[in-house]
């Protein structure tokens, strides 16, 4: 039997290249971390303050075109 660490050392998960874009392009216009995910057909990205939550939502057309999506974009404060 498998230990839970030999299970776990081989679970590769794959950013999927909409979660990386969004990520690279929040690092290069604004130098903030955020954090992005992906739920069924929005992307979740939450970020720390609101002043860069609302700048964001500002900028959505420009972030769905950066990433190449048409999924809903969700931001939280967190």
């Amino acid at each position: 039997m498998e230990s839970m660490a030999e299970v776990l050392g081989r679970y590769n998960p794959q950013r999927p290249d909409e979660i990386t874009a969004i990520k690279r392009y929040i690092e290069q216009e604004f130098h903030a971390g955020v954090s992005v995910g992906l739920q069924n057909d929005t992307i979740v990205v939450t970020v720390g303050s609101a002043s860069l939550a609302n700048m964001l939502r500002l900028r959505i057309n420009n972030l769905r075109s950066a990433a190449g999506t048409k999924k809903r974009i969700l931001f939280r404060i967190g």
